[in-house]
């Protein structure tokens, strides 16, 4: 009795999911034909409703009732701002003619607006540029602690770094070259460093090299457009395909299995075994093949697939910098030594475009700094063929020699001398390659 009692209650879970998974199924296609006939400024709400950018203020019940408590002097609700915050984050788009009105990411726009306001306060005395420089980064590292704490994604970071560099070419272009101490083979250098360093930086983009299920065990795909659980909401436009795996698939391997996969190579939350040296990232949601690190900056991670382009995108923007910032000295300081004129540069504030212009200079060699040390763990890593990852691991569990106070941390584990390590690491492509795998006392 008892056997067929469960057995009944499974099947009759299992007829639920199947009635679920069809109505899933048909509320999607209903979802992916209204989407196909979206007009520019119409989108899909993350209620899976359709939507115009002109009703942005309609149908806000959980504004109107903020508004109503602020009135009234009652206490607000604890997720009460949350929540407004997630519609006004939802309804506020830009018009586009392919798919409909897309969703703008609010951490954009602070950068766009504070950095240009804050160098131009910087520039008008010698004692507001000390104040700015010195708060700015504290601010930015500030920002970073609380979005790491939290686990989430954000284009701060991103937008902060992309319009950084704009900027700079723009004074540069508008302020520094008409003052006729730069000639056009010069601008042609800046020019070139600060296109490469956006063609390195859209290859980066295109994805650290994710540990994908085996498509082969699905037997249907749902589209979700509302964010799920460790997922970027920022991946496919909003939506969301999830693979249903048979039902025998979906458990954890136990037993034998479990042996045979190894146990700290399954991942629970993506449902795959991972390569070696492979990890998940909680950011992004997603397991990376030879994962190195998330980085705010790129808004992604940084794995097998873009670990070269990422140190290429490093390298051109530190050359490109670093040439930008001895031209912009030598204009505004020509009878300055280049390293003395970034310290001691008379009259320079008696102009505000002359104050302007050395003010950047400061705000780029703060940036430059930040990234030659980045630049600079990534070469030791890659020295030694550790990943900083793994470097993080080794340290908090004391297995692995450090020097420096951590700079350096040798694992022994992959190792196998300077020039062969890198010449795996720059032939290592997208693809797992499983002699990279093996420690260096098998080989």
């Amino acid at each position: 009795m008892c056997v067929g009692g469960e057995g009944g209650g499974m099947s009759r879970i299992f007829r639920a999911m199947d009635v679920r998974l069809s109505t899933m199924t048909k509320r999607t296609k209903k979802v992916q034909e209204e989407e196909d006939t979206l007009c520019c400024c119409e989108y899909v709400n993350g209620q899976g409703e359709r939507s115009h950018m002109g009703a942005c203020c309609c149908d806000c019940e959980d504004l109107d009732d903020a508004c109503d408590r602020f009135l009234k002097r009652e206490p607000q609700k604890p997720d009460s701002f949350s929540k407004v915050a997630e519609v006004l984050t939802d309804r506020i788009r830009v018009p586009w003619l392919w798919g409909g009105a897309r969703k703008v990411d609010l951490s954009i726009i602070p950068p766009l607006l504070l950095l240009p306001i804050l160098l131009h306060v910087a520039a008008l005395h010698f004692l507001l540029g000390v104040l700015v420089l010195t708060a700015l980064p504290g601010l930015v590292l500030w920002y970073y602690y609380i979005t790491h704490r939290k686990k989430g994604r954000t284009l701060f970071f991103l937008s902060l770094a992309l319009f950084s560099l704009a900027y700079m070419y723009y004074l540069f272009v508008t302020v520094v070259v008409p003052r006729g101490d730069i000639g056009m083979f010069q601008l042609a250098i800046i020019t070139l460093g600060v296109m490469s360093t956006l063609a390195a930086l859209i290859r980066t983009k295109k994805g650290p090299g994710v540990v994908l299920q085996n498509r082969e065990a699905c037997h249907s795909t749902v589209t979700y457009y509302a964010p799920l659980p460790e997922k970027d909401p920022a991946m496919n436009g909003g939506k969301h395909e999830v693979m249903l795996m048979e039902r025998a698939e979906v458990s954890e391997p136990t037993g034998a299995e479990l042996k045979e996969s190894h146990r700290k190579n399954w991942c629970p939350m993506c449902r795959v075994v991972r390569p070696p040296r492979a990890g998940h990232c909680r950011i992004c949601g997603v397991c990376v093949l030879r994962l190195d690190h998330h980085c705010v900056w790129i808004n992604s991670c940084v794995g097998q697939a873009n670990h070269l382009s990422f140190l290429l995108t490093l390298i051109l923007f530190l050359l490109t910098s670093l040439y930008g910032i001895c031209l912009v000295l030598q204009s505004v300081c020509p009878k300055q030594h280049i390293f003395k004129a970034l310290l001691y540069c008379p009259g320079v504030y008696s102009e505000f475009k002359t104050a302007l212009c050395f003010t950047c200079a400061w705000y780029s060699s703060i940036v430059t700094g930040g990234l030659l040390h980045l630049l600079l763990v990534q070469v030791i890593n890659i020295s030694y063929n550790v990943t900083e990852r793994e470097a993080r691991i080794a340290l908090r569990e004391k297995s692995a020699q450090s020097a420096f106070w951590g700079l350096i941390v040798d694992t022994r584990i992959y190792s196998r001398g300077f020039w062969l390590n890198w010449s795996e690491f720059v032939l290592m492509g997208d693809k797992v390659n499983l002699t990279s795998f093996i420690p260096a006392d098998v080989v």
